[in-house]
């Protein structure tokens, strides 16, 4: 007699630690198959945007840091770049490389904590307790910048809030060598293990075509073949006086994310090495009026930030908070993709999928 089985509904989340925040799937299973998976997102949805309309420009800065929370340089980096953009506003050297130094930095910081949890979502601590020790090291600096460990608030219309000294400048000079040892260590421990491989490869595998039609951003387009990156095809600030590189795969699965990502780690420590190296003296903050006023007019700027590219539209009425304000966040966009990669799959496979999209929430909901 064949086996009977009987589907049924299976809630992940929205309390979970595998999905990194508060997100619930609802799963449709026939067995251990997946017929249906739904994404219910909207848990920790805040209303950034409305709030935003009463606002000024300034108090806009610390709300970006709450949206991709392991991310919040970037995120500053956008809006005001947005509003620099709209204003015409020239932004000092000095502080254009400050900017660069600590996007990267936080690139490194984020992908440091996706690597971590992601080993720990399928199974492995020992590289959570190793990338949090190496992230911590970048936390302490941008504390000893700025004051903070997660929300920064570092960014301002017209440049940045404190100048660097030069005894953070030579710390993260050091800090750099240190890295790139420490990413040979990431890669003896998990690279070439074959537990992990057999978990990941082939698995939650799209084409370059299925990525762009999602709208996908980011490494979940590059793993594609897809060499699309902000800093080199739209170059915003100064990245465009440093040389690196952009990794690609073709491969499209969860391998080839982790690898690219991983990758991403040395390109951005070339960058910071790059910039440390040739940060110019002079102000760090243009001169700009007390109460920013950007003329009336509406304006789109993007950044690359560790997960895709992230997009701010702002209209401006000529008043000193927005009249609109909406940011494109690549965890959104990204998401989009999950249902179609885990129908057919088996839900040992959930979590691996789901890890490597590399979300956060507050950058889904905001």
């Amino acid at each position: 007699m064949p086996l009977r089985t009987e589907e049924m509904l299976l809630n992940v989340g929205p309390q979970h630690p595998s999905t990194h925040g508060v997100f619930r799937l609802i799963l449709r299973i026939d067995g251990e198959i997946i017929q249906e998976a739904t994404p219910v997102i909207g848990y920790l949805h805040r209303g950034t945007e409305k709030l935003a309309e009463d606002l000024t420009y300034t108090q806009i800065i610390p709300y970006t840091d709450r949206m991709d929370y392991l991310n919040a340089m970037n995120n500053n980096h956008a809006v005001v770049l947005a509003v620099e953009k709209l204003m015409g506003v020239t932004v000092p050297e000095r502080a254009e490389y400050l900017r660069v130094i600590v996007d990267e930095l936080n690139r490194v910081a984020s992908h440091l904590v996706w690597f971590g949890t992601y080993l720990m979502d399928i199974g492995a601590v020992s590289p959570f307790l190793y990338a949090f020790k190496d992230r911590e090291k970048i936390v302490d600096l941008f504390n000893e910048l700025c004051g903070a460990r997660l929300t920064y608030n570092y960014m301002r219309v017209g440049g940045v809030k404190w100048d660097a000294t030069a005894e953070w400048i030579e710390k993260v000079k050091q800090l750099i060598p240190y890295l790139r040892s420490q990413y040979d260590e990431y890669m003896d421990l998990v690279g070439g293990n074959e537990i992990f491989l057999a978990r990941v490869k082939g698995v939650g595998k799209y084409d370059a075509d299925t990525a762009i039609k999602y709208g996908l951003s980011g490494p979940g387009l590059r793993c594609t073949g897809v060499k699309r990156d902000l800093r080199k095809d739209d170059p915003y600030s100064v990245y465009d006086r440093f040389t690196f590189d952009v990794p690609v795969s073709t491969a499209g699965d969860c391998q080839a994310r982790f690898f690219l990502r991983m990758e991403e780690i040395l390109q951005s420590l070339s960058i910071v090495e790059q910039a440390v190296a040739n940060i110019p003296d002079g102000p760090v903050m243009a001169k700009i009026p007390r109460v920013i006023r950007p003329p009336e007019g509406e304006v789109f700027s993007a950044v690359e930030n560790p997960r895709g590219e992230l997009g701010v539209h702002l209209v401006s009425k000529g008043k000193d908070k927005p009249w609109r304000i909406h940011w494109k966040r690549p965890s959104f966009s990204n998401l989009q993709i999950l249902p179609r990669l885990l129908k057919g799959e088996n839900v040992a496979n959930l979590i691996a999928i789901l890890g490597a999209v590399d979300i956060v929430l507050g950058d889904v909901d905001a």
